[in-house]
C-alpha cells in the first residue's frame, strides 16, 4: 500500500498525494486450513472473492505455494481484473498440500495458508462415533488431516474432534435450568474443555491411517451425537435445519463444500429395544438413501460399525437383533460395508476404549481403502473380513465356513464366542472345543458332545457382553451373527 509522506504542511498544499491507498481482502470461498474435495482427476476448483480499494481495473495475479515453492503453472498467473471494489477468481489445485494461496493486484496482496486438497469424510451416529474413549495415549494429529469443527471452523484435527456444547447447530446444545438449549461460550466453554477426560474416537485414527496409505489429505466433518436413535436421525426432520441431527449434518456438508468422499457411521445402541429393533434395518437403509439423494451422490460410500458390547443384561435379544440387521444391511445396500466391534475392549460399560478405537479406525480404513484406492499396493486385495457362509454337522463336528477372510482366521488363546441354540433360542452347552480347520484357513471346527437338538442354530457373539476373539490376518474381526441354521445330521 502506498503512503503519502509529507515533509511540511506547505508542501502538502502544493503537492497533493499522487497515489490513493490500496488494499485487497479475501472475504469468501476459502479460509485458512480448509480442505477441498478433489474430483475424479484429483483436482479441486477453488473460487475466491473479496474486496479491493484503489485498484479498479488492475490486473489480478495468483500463485499457490507448497513445501518446495510455487506449484507448476501456478506461479503469479494472470487471473482477471478488479471490477470496481470487488474481485473474484477460480484456481485449480491438485491433490495435496498444505498450500499457501496468494492474490495480488498492484502492490496490494492477500493470502491464506494451510489449504489441503483431498477427501472429506463425515463422522455421524451416536456416542461411539462421537468418541467417549479416555483422553490418554490418543491418536496423534497429522498435518494432512484437518477438521471442520462443530463450530464451523477449519482447524488441525486433534482429539477430541466432537465438541457438542460449543456447536453451531442448536440440536447439539445442552439444556439449561430453564430447559432451553444453550450454547456454551466464553469461560463456561473453556472450563468444560479443560475438565474433559473423555472424547477419543475412531475418526482421527481412520484419517491418519488413510493418509499414511494413500498420501491423500483428509478433511473430517464431525456430526455425531451421543445417545441418539434412528428416529432422531430421521431425514424427514431435515427441514428443521440446525434443530435436527440430519438437517444439521446436511448443512455442514454444504458449508464444507457440498461434496464429500464418504460417511463413517456408528450407531444402533439406542435402537436396541422392543419397539425400535424390528424397524432398525428399514430406517437405516432409508437414512443412507437420503444422504445419497441430498448430497447428489447416488453411490456415496457408507461405511459403518456393527454395535459391539454392553456390560448390561437388559434387552439382550433386541441388541442381537440390531447386530443382525446391520449385518444384513451390508448385503442389501450397494457401496456399503460393515466393521465388527464385538471383540474390542471398553473404557466404560458401553464405549469402545481409546486403544481399540485406533484399531477400529484401521478397520474402517480397510473397508474404504480397497474400494476407493485399488491401485495402492497396501489396499489392493483387502477383503471386508470374515463373514459366515454356512454351518453343517458331520461326525460330531459343526463345520463353519467363512468368506471374505484376509489370509487365515486367527485368535489369541482358544477360540471363543460361538454358541449353539435350540429352536426356542436357548443356548445349549454342547461345544467343548473350537479350532481352525488345519486343512482350510477359512473354516472353524466346533467339536460337540452328544446330539444337537432339533432346529439347532449357530450364533457368534450372542448376548450383550460376550467374549469374542476371532479375527483374520488383517485384523478384521468376525462380526456378531446368528441365528444361522446348522445343516446335516
Amino acid at each position: 500500500m502506498h503512503v503519502c509522506r509529507l515533509a511540511a504542511f506547505a508542501a502538502s498544499a502544493i503537492f497533493p498525494c499522487l497515489t490513493a491507498a490500496q488494499s485487497l481482502t479475501i472475504q469468501s470461498g476459502v479460509v485458512d486450513d480448509q480442505v477441498f474435495q478433489r474430483d475424479a482427476n484429483g483436482i479441486a476448483g477453488v473460487s475466491l472473492a473479496g474486496s479491493a480499494r484503489g485498484l479498479n481495473g488492475r490486473q489480478l495475479e495468483t500463485r499457490a505455494l507448497g513445501a518446495n515453492g510455487p506449484l507448476a503453472n501456478l506461479d503469479w498467473s494472470p487471473s482477471g481484473n478488479v471490477q470496481g471494489d470487488r474481485w473474484s477468481l477460480t484456481l485449480r489445485l491438485p491433490s495435496g498440500g498444505p498450500y499457501r494461496l496468494e492474490v495480488r493486484a498492484g502492490e496490494a496482496m492477500a493470502a491464506v495458508h494451510g489449504i489441503l486438497v483431498g477427501d472429506l469424510w463425515v463422522l455421524a451416529g451416536q456416542s461411539n462415533m462421537e468418541g467417549v474413549g479416555d483422553l490418554a495415549d490418543v491418536q496423534q494429529p497429522s498435518g494432512l488431516v484437518h477438521s471442520f469443527d462443530m463450530a464451523d471452523r477449519w482447524v488441525l484435527a486433534e482429539e477430541p474432534l466432537h465438541l457438542l456444547v460449543g456447536a453451531a447447530d442448536r440440536v447439539h446444545w445442552r439444556r439449561n435450568s430453564q430447559n432451553q438449549p444453550e450454547r456454551y461460550q466464553g469461560p463456561t466453554l473453556s472450563d468444560f474443555i479443560r475438565s474433559r477426560r473423555k472424547g477419543a474416537g475412531l475418526g482421527l485414527p481412520f484419517a491418519v491411517e488413510m493418509v499414511r496409505r494413500t498420501g491423500v489429505p483428509i478433511g473430517l466433518v464431525p456430526c455425531a451425537h451421543g445417545g441418539t436413535s434412528m428416529d432422531q436421525w430421521n431425514p424427514e426432520l431435515g427441514d428443521r435445519g440446525g434443530d435436527s441431527l440430519y438437517g444439521a449434518t446436511i448443512r455442514r456438508i454444504r458449508d464444507a463444500g457440498g461434496r464429500i468422499r464418504g460417511i463413517l457411521w456408528y450407531q444402533g445402541e439406542s435402537d436396541a429395544n422392543a419397539k425400535a429393533a424390528p424397524e432398525f434395518q428399514s430406517k437405516f437403509e432409508r437414512l443412507i438413501a437420503a444422504f445419497r439423494a441430498d448430497t447428489g451422490q447416488p453411490d456415496l460410500p457408507f461405511y459403518y460399525v456393527q454395535i459391539g458390547r454392553h456390560v448390561n443384561q437388559s434387552n439382550v435379544s433386541e441388541w442381537n437383533a440390531v447386530q443382525e440387521s446391520q449385518g444384513k444391511a451390508e448385503s442389501a445396500v450397494p457401496r456399503s460395508a460393515m466393521a465388527a466391534a464385538v471383540d474390542l475392549s471398553l473404557d466404560d460399560g458401553i464405549h469402545v476404549g481409546t486403544r481399540d478405537l485406533k484399531l477400529l479406525g484401521r478397520r474402517m480404513a480397510n473397508l474404504a481403502c480397497p474400494d476407493l484406492f485399488p491401485q495402492v499396493a497396501e489396499c489392493a486385495g483387502l477383503k471386508r473380513g470374515p463373514r459366515p457362509l454356512a454351518a453343517s454337522l458331520a461326525g460330531g463336528i459343526v463345520r463353519v465356513e467363512f468368506a471374505q477372510v484376509n489370509g487365515k482366521l486367527t485368535s489369541q488363546g482358544r477360540i471363543s464366542g460361538f454358541s449353539i441354540h435350540d429352536s426356542s433360542a436357548v443356548a445349549v452347552p454342547v461345544i467343548y472345543r473350537a479350532e481352525r480347520d488345519p486343512s482350510s484357513p477359512h473354516v472353524i471346527l466346533l467339536h460337540i458332545q452328544g446330539k444337537l437338538p432339533e432346529g439347532a442354530s449357530l450364533r457368534y457373539g450372542a448376548g450383550k457382553d460376550p467374549y469374542c476373539n476371532v479375527r483374520d490376518d488383517a485384523g478384521m474381526a468376525l462380526p456378531a451373527f446368528g441365528p444361522i441354521p446348522i445343516g446335516g445330521r
